[in-house]
């Protein structure tokens, strides 16, 4: 197969979809590497290193488009991609569709095959593409709420573990999946005073065994969070439902609630977001503010590490790219439950239930086109 690796041109995205180990495994078993000139630059992989594992380089985007039969991304395609889509073309990306419905009309319009890494899923309903870059959101929400709760970035001026004789900061994490724990180690670990809140009951067990004792677990739930958010210095929103919209946890009627400087870091912002003021922002101008209240909503907050986000990404996808590329789509995704859980768009039809209701359009089931 034909394997194209454009160029990310959305805003400040300096991770690429492959590195050059990657194209090197796809040369092994026989198929050919496109990559877009300069592509690997912000991640530290120069068009010398695709040569030399076997690629070729192509001048534009467009180029790439044209020739490949598989394009891998990790950003969704931005507007000026839309029309560069063939039909039966398959997009292997990032898309949460259900927070966008332009993306998601365009697609369907494209009569590409759009198959999505954050719903291929596993039999014990992890999310295998989606947890290396939750891992890191969920580290770098702390660095950030670190951050923006210094002074000068407009916070409350308060040092997130404290010092000996100071009480350290209060954060609060909706959600304990994969950004919630990594965002609750890190926190803990600069000695911050933390609260998980997850409707799991099991979940809550797990996270109450393993995390040190400056973290605590409560159930969500509304009357709980309005019962926290008054004494919180940073609230990370981590919830995520796969392939649908994020349900709003804080509402914005709480920030009258809240402490003057306190930050909120919706990492959910991607698939709608889970703090009901929240709308995406970039890395370039990353916070507005509310009621006082910071709000940090980069909608690719992994994209500012991209040498450690684009190795762990390939890291994770590869296989799954080496399957569609040596099998086809079709076939990859009858042999594999998790690949046929990643299909979203189907030439022209959307094939995944939560896509179709978040805009209340018709769903075809998967099974039609396998």
């Amino acid at each position: 197969m034909i394997i194209g690796i454009p160029k990310e041109i959305k805003d400040n995205e300096n991770r690429v979809a492959l590195t050059p180990a990657g194209v090197t495994e796809f040369r092994k078993h026989g198929h050919e590497v496109y990559v877009q000139n300069q592509a690997g630059n912000g991640s530290g992989f120069l068009d010398d290193d695709y040569k030399q594992a076997g690629a070729k380089i192509l001048p534009s985007i467009e180029e790439v488009y044209s020739v490949a039969e598989m394009i891998i991304k990790v950003k969704e395609p931005i507007e000026s991609e839309y029309g560069l889509i063939k039909e039966n073309q398959l997009l292997f990306t990032y898309f949460h569709f259900a927070s966008y419905r332009p993306l998601t009309e365009a697609m369907i319009k494209s009569n590409a095959i759009c198959l999505a890494y954050e719903t291929v899923e596993k039999a014990d309903r992890s999310l295998p593409l989606l947890i290396p870059m939750s891992e890191v959101a969920g580290r770098m929400a702390v660095q950030e709420g670190a951050k923006y709760l210094e002074k000068p970035m407009q916070g409350r001026g308060i040092l997130l573990g404290g010092v000996p004789g100071v009480k350290p900061a209060n954060v609060l994490i909706l959600g304990g999946g994969i950004v919630g724990t990594q965002a609750a180690k890190m926190a803990a670990g600069l000695g911050a005073d933390v609260t998980i809140i997850d409707v799991s009951l099991p979940r809550l067990r797990y996270l109450s065994d393993i995390m040190p004792a400056n973290v605590s677990t409560l159930m969500s739930n509304e009357y709980n969070i309005r019962e926290l958010i008054p004494h919180q210095d940073l609230i990370i929103g981590a919830v995520l439902i796969p392939g649908a919209k994020a349900p709003h946890l804080i509402t914005e009627d709480m920030l009258k609630d809240m402490k003057s400087g306190a930050v909120l870091i919706d990492v959910a912002v991607d698939q709608g977001g889970c703090i009901e003021t929240c709308k995406p922002t970039t890395h370039q101008d990353p916070i507005y503010i509310i009621e006082e209240v910071i709000h940090y909503c980069v909608a690719n907050m992994p994209g500012a590490v991209p040498y450690t986000s684009t190795v762990a990404l390939t890291n994770a996808t590869l296989p799954y790219a080496l399957q569609l590329a040596s099998k086809g789509w079709e076939h990859a995704c009858r042999e594999s439950e998790e690949l046929k859980l990643g299909l979203n768009i189907v030439k022209g039809e959307i094939v995944y239930e939560a896509v179709a209701e978040a805009f209340g359009l018709p769903y075809t089931k998967v099974e039609k086109y396998l």
